[in-house]
């Protein structure tokens, strides 16, 4: 297994079924949750350990994904609500570098996290499957689709989590 991407690393068919979209969005749903639990009973030391060598530690992961979901509930409602928007990206490697994402409890995060994707869930099961076809553009990435964007943000919460509950398992943290 490779460390960086437990999971494997995101990949994207073109185009999901109503049926797939509800189980991204159930998936986005359960993240604070799992998140949580994968942090659960962790000491200081466990938070403060990288997740792989050279990687983030677990409390700069739990804090990336505050972030990171933020900005994909900011693209969401842009996207919404404005004709192919171009969005800013953000540094994800710096911005875990800050002393808030080094140093802050992880329970502030798990607490955002938890407020957000709540509003996050309510907008994405409010959208008919058209919504699902706007678009912003991205910098980096090109035009992209809020399908594609769902699928993404599904992904991502797994991928991290993963990096937790997988260090766990080799340190053998129980």
């Amino acid at each position: 297994m490779d460390p960086q991407y437990p999971i494997g690393k995101f990949q994207w068919g073109g185009v999901i079924t109503d049926e797939q979209r509800e189980q991204l969005i159930d998936q986005i749903e359960q993240v604070p949750a799992q998140l949580r639990k994968a942090v659960a009973g962790l000491r200081e030391e466990q938070v403060d350990t990288p997740y792989r060598p050279g990687g983030w530690t677990v409390r700069q992961v739990v804090h990336h994904l505050s972030d990171s979901h933020m900005n994909a509930y900011v693209r969401f409602r842009l996207a919404l609500t404005e004709d192919e928007p171009t969005i800013k990206p953000y540094d994800q490697e710096r911005w875990a570098t800050l002393e808030d994402a080094r140093t802050a409890p992880a329970e502030l995060s798990l607490s955002l996290l938890e407020s957000l994707h709540r509003r996050l869930v309510l907008l994405l099961r409010s959208l008919r499957a058209e919504d699902f076809a706007r678009t912003f553009r991205h910098p980096e990435m090109g035009v992209v689709t809020l399908d594609k964007l769902l699928g993404m943000y599904a992904w991502h919460g797994r991928h991290h989590i993963a990096h937790i509950t997988s260090l766990r398992d080799r340190m053998g943290w129980k």
